[in-house]
């Protein structure tokens, strides 16, 4: 997952002519699900927002308090377009979840985010539809949150399977050095053993030889 957020002194999102959200002082949030999102990615992010400390306190001290602090107005709005890439200069945006599936998952992020902070307090756009998103930055203040699971989850798994497929081309060769990093295989003793006396009859018959002569 992927969030914008922005501190703002207030911030609201229309369809049209309807204004559908609103708050005053705050922070305005923009989504982004990717295909690989997993509840723990969602975990990350709603802790991170809510925790994220952004606001001054009472005697003006920066970076000292988080909008759950402040007891301020969260607006989330879904934005898909966070999981861009260019191609040529064409977005393109296939890193995203699909549209159905992504809906479910942002949803259930919105109920994660009133369960553990006031359910008042969590206001949203609308998904899907084609919104006007109306910000006052304070400061400006806007901070960039990824959810790191996923790569920290995937990156070994990948980097582990590589070792083993080169490790299995390997031994489809006669070789059976295993790389680094992979579990040891069971190998049958005789066939382990094979190349080594293929090797000591071989230095045997070059000292026969060299003894002969």
């Amino acid at each position: 997952m992927r969030a914008v957020v922005q501190r703002v002194m207030q911030a609201s999102v229309s369809v049209g002519d309807e204004l559908v959200s609103s708050i005053g002082r705050g922070l305005c949030v923009l989504i982004g699900v990717s295909r690989d999102d997993s509840p723990k990615d969602m975990e990350y992010i709603v802790r991170k927002i809510l925790n994220l400390r952004v606001f001054d306190d009472d005697q003006e001290k920066r970076w000292a308090h988080s909008v759950k602090d402040k007891n301020y107005e969260i607006l989330c709005v879904s934005q898909f377009t966070l999981y861009c890439v260019l191609k040529g200069n064409k977005p393109d945006f296939h890193q995203s979840m699909a549209a159905e599936q992504s809906q479910a998952f942002y949803e259930e992020f919105l109920q994660q985010m009133r369960k553990a902070y006031q359910p008042d307090k969590i206001k949203d756009g609308r998904f899907g539809a084609y919104m006007q998103v109306s910000i006052q930055n304070d400061g400006p203040v806007t901070v960039q949150l990824e959810s790191p699971v996923q790569q920290q989850k995937s990156k070994p798994e990948k980097a582990k399977a590589a070792r083993q497929q080169k490790w299995e081309k390997k031994a489809g060769a006669g070789t059976t050095e295993e790389p680094a990093g992979t579990a040891q295989e069971p190998v049958d003793a005789s066939t382990a053993q094979e190349p080594v006396d293929a090797k000591m009859e071989q230095v045997t018959e070059q000292l026969s030889q060299t003894s002969t002569t």
